[in-house]
């Protein structure tokens, strides 16, 4: 006996194996990034970027890069930065993970230090800035960018701000200014009061007189020779190409596209099957949302276990009758691999909704015009048994309603009557007919004949 899905589990399985393959290919040059070979030398120096919003990836790469760094024991570790500020809690981490470094740390500031960028560049051991660089502006925002007015928050993290600055000396109330929307603060070294309602931002020249700038320079060679370390070796540390392209697999709008692929994909490859694109592209897209998610070290085994088991659950329901207990159950693992790989509960569970709401309506046109192809025509018996093929149904006897015959014997109810030379069994439709009186055919149900008195017998 042939297995009609047996070749498409076999299918589905070498995709699995294609997918797995392509992303530990991927992993390969997250081991190591670093532009140079051998041990340090004596006036060496590593220059590691912080380009873009500080989010998770930026995270799992500053702490890789740090940890290649100090095993190279630099003179100093230079952070490239220019950023708009991201996460509080990822920044507060990164904070931590800088303080605590043995090297010393010195963040130039190539463009802007906003936001949690400031807190960054407060958290190293020195600041430099190019021409016509800034930092501050480091007033709490939502994901909407409008400010966020909950006390206790803001209370935390302008207390972060000032703990940063305290750490290397610096004036509390220029840290206050750049991250409390609400305070009023006395900026005596600018000559100027920072009002409620703004937020504090330094030019160079501001910087400078406020003590948040040790050195201003044009470039990072600039800067190593104002640092006694012109002709330094410089080591440069730059994201590998799966964290780059973790960056942008992870944005929410990225995310909710590779989430609809998945789910769109796999449905339409189990319940119209055949096509083999919406398979390899459904794989696809779950494999990129949590290969995104897992360099960004937010996904574990564990997320692309669920994964698995849900994927599998849900093509099991499709041919094993189990009431739908295994395709809640695969649903639930797969939601679960997703929320728990996902950054944000809350934004998981947005582009989950999403995704499936997308994916249900593609489903649905899909399997309306390729209705000829769908699964279901398996479970449906389509032979018929026609007369032109010689399978001859149970008479219905329809051309002897209104007849008149004659009982042959009592019916009471059942008997027999003679109709046009012919005897037939009869029932009565509840009375009771002697022998001999004239019968009047009133409805037949298939091989059954309902006879009823004929009036004027």
């Amino acid at each position: 006996m042939k297995h009609p899905f047996k070749h498409r589990f076999a299918a589905i399985g070498i995709l699995w194996l294609i997918a797995a393959a392509v992303l530990l290919g991927m992993l390969g040059p997250v081991v190591s990034s670093v532009q140079a070979e051998g041990d340090a030398v004596k006036g060496s120096a590593v220059v590691i970027p912080i380009k873009g919003t500080v989010d998770p990836v930026m995270k799992s790469f500053l702490f890789r890069a740090l940890e290649e760094a100090e095993q190279l024991q630099p003179d100093a570790v230079i952070f490239d930065m220019d950023t708009p500020g991201g996460y509080v809690d990822v920044s507060m981490e990164l904070s931590q993970r800088i303080i605590g470094s043995p090297a010393r740390t010195v963040v130039l500031v190539h463009g802007k230090a906003a936001s949690a960028g400031s807190f960054l560049a407060l958290s190293a051991n020195e600041i430099a800035m190019t021409p016509g660089s800034a930092i501050g502006s480091a007033a709490m925002v939502d994901s909407s960018h409008k400010y966020v007015d909950d006390p206790k928050a803001v209370a935390l993290w302008v207390s972060q701000m000032v703990s940063a600055a305290e750490k290397n000396g610096r004036d509390t109330g220029v840290a206050t200014a750049m991250a409390d929307l609400q305070a009023k603060v006395e900026l005596p070294q600018l000559n100027r009061t920072k009002q409620p309602g703004e937020v504090l931002s330094l030019s160079v020249n501001e910087a400078k007189r406020a003590g948040y700038l040790e050195y201003e320079a044009s470039s990072v060679e600039d800067l190593l020779s104002k640092m006694n370390l012109g002709g330094a070796q410089v080591i440069r540390i730059e994201p590998s190409g799966a964290e780059r392209l973790a960056t942008y697999l992870v944005t929410p709008a990225i995310a909710t596209l590779l989430l609809f692929l998945g789910i769109a994909g796999v449905a339409i490859e189990l319940i119209v099957p055949g096509f083999g694109v919406p398979g390899i592209l459904g794989i696809l897209g779950f494999g990129l949302y949590f290969f995104g998610h897992f360099i960004a070290g937010l996904a574990g085994v564990e997320t692309i276990v669920l994964l698995l088991i849900g994927l599998v659950l849900l093509a099991l329901e499709m041919f094993i009758p189990s009431f739908g207990i295994l395709g809640i159950l695969g649903a639930i693992s797969l939601i679960s691999g997703v929320v728990r790989a996902a950054y944000d509960t809350g934004n998981a569970l947005m582009s989950l909704g999403i995704a499936f709401v997308a994916a249900v309506v593609v489903v649905v046109i899909i399997a309306r015009v390729f209705k000829h192809r769908g699964i279901w025509n398996r479970f449906i018996l389509k032979d018929a048994l026609t007369s032109e093929q010689g399978y001859v149904s149970s008479t219905d006897h329809m051309e002897l309603i209104g007849k008149v015959g004659k009982a042959l014997t009592p019916l009471r109810p059942a008997g027999t009557i003679l109709l046009d030379g012919h005897k037939y069994d009869v029932v009565t439709d509840g009375s009771f007919i002697a022998k001999d009186e004239q019968v009047v055919v009133v409805t037949t149900e298939g091989a059954r004949i309902v006879v009823s008195p004929h009036v004027g017998s």
